[in-house]
């Protein structure tokens, strides 16, 4: 039977999915002015395929516009349709931003870093998975053996990035069973989500085609290993110089980039319901999971919310080009748009209120009681998501970065999100969302 080549037009939503409508590849041009036709209460379909309480109910009519800078085009093994996507903008009618439209709220982020202090955000995500058929092994953590035994998938997803215009930077057989992460090369602003979500679709795109399932979930069962997503961090003036490091500054942070930390740290138990938006991240979000449990900045700390990752001074790397900080209280069920656009104005906003920069522990704060951790300015991050959503939609300064809306929008999804588990064992919640991320 006969096929024409199509091109899907996608968007990453507030569960983290990607969603889109397909095209004929003839049409892309004319798509780029058109677009397809998108409707305002998808905004409330959960990851779970529920519709979460709506205020559009089936009324009014949007438009998705492709961006042509972020068309994805691999071509597949022979006798098989090659895959065609493209991320783009949810718009009104009329040429004007959707509220509800993440990649759009990240660009406004964006520019209001720009406008604040003149810089532009570079960075890149990390992003750790699971392949369900390879959870039986033991003794295969960062091992050579574990990578050869699946060069095929590696080399394959590593292939896919490149030809999605993607800069592959590392990819290795992690801790957990069948756990992987995979790396990229860092790019400047709304890119540096794009390329987040792209690398995740192709993961999921090599592995079915290999007849693995693969999990982004943040953590399959509450006795093993979470899958993180980390996000490293810098910043470029006009010239493209980087802006980050100041070997004189507090713990070698520019000022710019003091203040950016500082802001996230303040706000971090507010925006923590955005970066770590499932019932089951704050099974991982625990002490001694590598993973974040305060608001802390640590120094080369891998259980700190925030960490100044090493420098090597055998590089051939510039210190200040190398020197970045790593955002780490953030997993996959997160819209990697949405979540850098909450990281992003909560820095912003330290930088506006110039606060100063924090001292970086090294020590385990699960030893130190609230007392003790007020007196140093920390706390324990919110420990479900339920009490992470009340931060978020009880902070007024928060609210505010977001369009008109937005908030109750949202804390409407995940309520719709949290009561289609209403009833379900906490290894049932577990599993169900291992079968959707």
């Amino acid at each position: 039977m006969r096929r024409e080549e199509m091109m899907v037009a996608c968007c990453g939503d507030l569960s983290g999915k990607v969603r889109g409508k397909a095209f004929p590849v003839s049409q892309f041009d004319k798509r780029l002015k058109r677009g397809v036709g998108w409707t305002p209460t998808n905004v409330q379909i959960t990851c779970f395929d529920a519709i979460a309480d709506s205020p559009f109910g089936s009324l009014g009519d949007l438009v998705l516009i492709p961006d042509p800078a972020t068309r994805v085009s691999i071509e597949s093994e022979a006798g098989a349709p090659n895959e065609n996507f493209v991320l783009g903008n949810i718009r009104y009618l009329d040429g004007r931003p959707w509220e509800f439209c993440t990649r759009s709220i990240l660009e406004a982020a964006l520019a209001r870093l720009k406008t604040v202090a003149g810089v532009t955000l570079y960075g890149a995500f990390e992003h750790e998975f699971q392949i369900k058929q390879l959870t039986g092994e033991i003794g295969k953590a960062f091992t050579l053996a574990a990578f050869q035994e699946e060069r095929h998938f590696c080399e394959a997803v590593v292939a896919a990035m490149r030809d999605a215009g993607v800069t592959p930077d590392t990819i290795l057989k992690e801790f957990g069973a069948g756990q992987f992460e995979v790396t990229m090369g860092p790019q400047k602003g709304v890119t540096i989500a794009d390329h987040s979500l792209v690398t995740r679709e192709i993961v999921g795109l090599v592995a079915r085609e290999l007849g693995y399932d693969p999990t982004f979930t943040p953590i399959r069962d509450p006795a093993g290993v979470g899958n993180g997503v980390h996000v490293h961090l810098s910043m470029l003036d006009d010239a493209g110089t980087p802006v980050t490091h100041d070997p004189q500054g507090k713990h070698e942070l520019s000022d710019v980039a003091g203040m950016f930390v500082a802001g996230i740290l303040k706000y971090l138990d507010a925006i923590i319901a955005i970066t770590a938006p499932s019932v089951v991240s704050y099974l991982r979000l625990t002490p001694h999971r590598w993973s974040a449990a305060f608001n802390n900045l640590g120094f080369r700390d891998r259980e700190a919310s925030v960490r100044i990752c090493p420098v090597s001074d055998i590089s051939d790397i510039a210190r200040a080009a190398q020197f970045n900080f790593e955002f780490r209280a953030a997993d996959a069920a997160a819209n990697p748009h949405l979540a850098l656009a909450a990281i992003v104005h909560a820095g912003v906003q330290g930088i506006e209120e110039r606060l100063p920069v924090p001292e970086a522990t090294q020590e385990d704060l699960s030893l130190l009681d609230a007392d003790a951790l007020a007196a140093r300015g920390f706390i324990r991050l919110p420990q479900t998501l339920e009490a992470a959503l009340e931060r978020f939609e009880g902070n007024p300064v928060v609210r505010d970065w977001f369009p008109a809306g937005f908030t109750e929008v949202y804390v409407k999804h995940k309520k719709g999100e949290i009561a289609y588990l209403d009833g379900k064992t906490q290894g049932e919640i577990c599993a169900a969302y291992e079968a959707v991320y």
